[in-house]
């Protein structure tokens, strides 16, 4: 089969031979590291993408993706929940309360966020109903103010189902500051455990006793929460809906509350995949070196390949050849690897526990206890195209300097 000349000579320099079994060693070795490279890059992108993705199902399945506030209390948000669902991105909406306030109990306080819901209908629009630890959402009876934390908060304060606490928030007046405190005795009728930060400052009641506190009717409500299909698609969507129903609502989203965190998740996998290619650009640019032993040790027969009618051109591209060649072999066995060192990490870490007898990624310490991973093709073929691009240029200073060897000097000195 025909082959271009510079094709048949590079991959003839890859393979072994006896009087250069060292420059052979070095090949492998840059192989190796470019190999080892691009796996580590490809298996921490695609655990950097299964927190991400965690991370988001947990938060963003807890938080509202978009609400219509009412610039007053909401009378009756059927017509409002009617009319967001002629909108195809919403999937759901359910009335919505939502107050700040202080938690305090035995001396001690923290800061929580209590949404007002209709326990019937949560599930549409949350996933809380599938993380309820102890109690039940049912419990959550108008006029009896029932609470359901998170599991922070309950291991915080030491509490248990049938425990009271106080909720304390701050309440409009006539005083000379202007605000005063209010008191309202809560009774803990369950706890969540979601495996997020929202587990110790999020707390469920019933959206009759959340109008109470704040002295509206019992049907009253603060806003429409609503579910869409692209979470991406939450602003726009809506606004859409705020829009249609007139200058007496406004529309809020997820992106404001949470935009800033995945905003800094997204940063973060960023700087790693950068600090990796580092990685990558290391090894490939052990090529550098290997190629330059090659031509040093192959500078008698570029020269006969020079006598015998060979161009600078062909003589560079010999070079180009064997190092690319060497770049590629590396990408592909680093990429084949990665691929199924991501896709079965979390399978190996589960071994090591059980082998080691200790939990890497222990529910007392972290949100997430398992090492999740989520394997996207766009980040194999990113990373597999680094390593090429930069194999191939690690290659062009060492076949421009044998391009320039003259016959008559490397056959004086061979």
């Amino acid at each position: 089969m025909f082959r271009p000349l510079s094709i048949f000579i590079g991959t003839r320099y890859t393979r072994a031979k006896r009087r250069n079994r060292f420059v052979s060693f070095i090949s492998m070795t840059s192989m190796i590291g470019l190999a080892l490279g691009v796996l580590a890059m490809i298996v921490v992108l695609s655990v950097m993408n299964g927190f991400q993705r965690e991370m988001s199902n947990r938060i963003l399945g807890m938080v509202p993706h978009a609400t219509i506030v009412g610039v007053k209390p909401i009378d009756d948000w059927r017509p409002v929940a009617d009319a967001a669902m002629k909108n195809p991105e919403v999937t759901a909406a359910v009335p919505f309360t939502e107050l700040d306030g202080m938690l305090s109990f035995k001396g001690l306080m923290q800061p929580i966020q209590i949404s007002g819901i209709d326990p019937a209908q949560e599930g549409k629009v949350s996933i809380v109903t599938q993380h309820i630890a102890q109690g039940s959402l049912e419990d959550l009876k108008p006029g009896e103010f029932g609470v359901v934390l998170g599991d922070i908060t309950a291991r915080r304060f030491r509490l248990a189902v049938g425990d009271k606490i106080t909720l304390i928030v701050p309440e409009a007046s006539t005083a000379p500051g202007g605000i005063t405190p209010r008191l309202q005795r809560l009774n803990v009728v369950g706890i969540f455990k979601v495996g997020a930060e929202l587990d110790g400052t999020m707390g469920l009641i019933h959206m009759a006793d959340a109008a109470a506190i704040q002295h509206w009717e019992p049907n009253q409500v603060q806003s429409v929460r609503l579910a869409v299909k692209d979470l991406y698609a939450a602003p726009q969507v809506s606004q859409q809906v705020a829009a249609g129903l007139g200058d007496g609502y406004k529309a809020d989203d997820w992106t404001h509350t949470q935009g800033s965190l995945f905003s800094a998740m997204k940063m973060e996998k960023t700087m790693i995949g950068l600090l990796l290619l580092m990685i990558v650009a290391v090894a490939a640019f052990n090529i550098i070196a290997t190629l330059i032993m090659v031509v040093n040790d192959k500078g008698a027969d570029i020269a006969i390949l020079r006598t015998i009618g060979a161009t600078p051109r062909q003589i560079m591209a010999i070079f180009m050849v064997q190092g690319t060649v060497i770049g590629i072999v590396g990408t592909l066995i680093g990429g084949v690897l990665g691929v199924i060192a991501a896709l079965n990490v979390s399978e190996l870490v589960g071994w090591m526990e059980r082998v080691s007898g200790q939990h890497i990624f222990s529910s007392d310490v972290y949100f997430v206890s398992n090492l999740p991973s989520e394997l996207q093709g766009g980040d194999v073929a990113l990373i597999c195209g680094a390593g090429f691009v930069l194999s191939f240029l690690a290659t062009l200073y060492p076949a421009y300097r044998a391009a320039k060897i003259q016959p008559a000097h490397a056959l004086r000195y061979s």
